[in-house]
């Protein structure tokens, strides 16, 4: 499988976020060794961490007995048993390197669609996890928390999100009373940092006191289907 027909993985966390590898082989070997297909420099990856294998019904995603584990959509998995994969699957090595598992028919309708830079307002990949600003890509790609909080505000289309509801779709697998409105605070004063370095012209991501936060009044583009949760 080459170029567009083949499934994509795209780093969203560590050294290499924002870097992509297309699936465009039957076994693909990742860890920290020189010898894996895909060469991940951080020192809590095993030289030999997971492999990515096809099947005839699929890619599978398979721990090689790693010693600081592999997790599938924060679940971890046991040595040596594969599990499929599905278009926005989120593969978690060590907890240090997150990747994003896209789908060849994920990637096909990507040929066809507007050139990001020709995009004005804000463009969400949500299958990719990839931002523009007004025609500029967000670079390195936002932290896996940073984007489910720009996808919700996203989706909700100008309407207020509570802060509730933005810490339960940011942090699904958090217990919420851990999660201090400070966190929240931090979290989207650095997402609106990460935008204003693509567009300092204005703020995209508006304080409604007492309720939430909601998106400007902006031209919205939304690629994708939503996350499985």
């Amino acid at each position: 499988m080459v170029g567009a027909e083949a499934p994509m993985l795209v780093i969203t966390e560590g050294q290499l976020a924002g870097q992509r590898w297309p699936v465009d082989q039957d076994v693909m070997l990742i860890g920290r060794g020189e010898a894996c297909d895909l060469v991940l420099p951080e020192r809590q990856i095993s030289r030999q961490h997971a492999r990515l294998k096809r099947e005839a019904d699929g890619y599978y995603i398979e721990d090689l007995g790693s010693k600081n584990g592999t997790f599938l959509n924060g679940q971890p998995l046991a040595p040596f048993t594969p599990q499929r994969l599905k278009d926005g699957d989120e593969i978690a090595l060590a907890l240090c390197v997150r990747i994003r598992f896209v789908s060849a028919e994920a990637t096909l309708p990507l040929e066809s669609a507007p050139v990001p830079s020709m995009v004005p307002g804000l463009l969400i990949d949500r299958a990719a996890r990839r931002v523009w600003v007004n025609g500029r890509e967000v670079d390195p790609p936002l932290s896996p928390a940073q984007f489910r909080a720009l996808e919700r505000l996203a989706i909700a289309r100008g309407a207020v999100v509570s802060r509730d509801e933005l810490i339960a779709y940011i942090w699904p697998q958090e217990d919420p009373r851990g999660i201090t409105e400070q966190a929240l605070d931090a979290l989207i004063r650095r997402l609106r940092e990460r935008l204003a370095q693509a567009d300092p012209s204005r703020d995209y991501i508006l304080t409604v006191r007492g309720h939430g936060f909601r998106i400007a009044d902006v031209s919205l583009h939304l690629k994708g289907q939503p996350e499985a949760r």
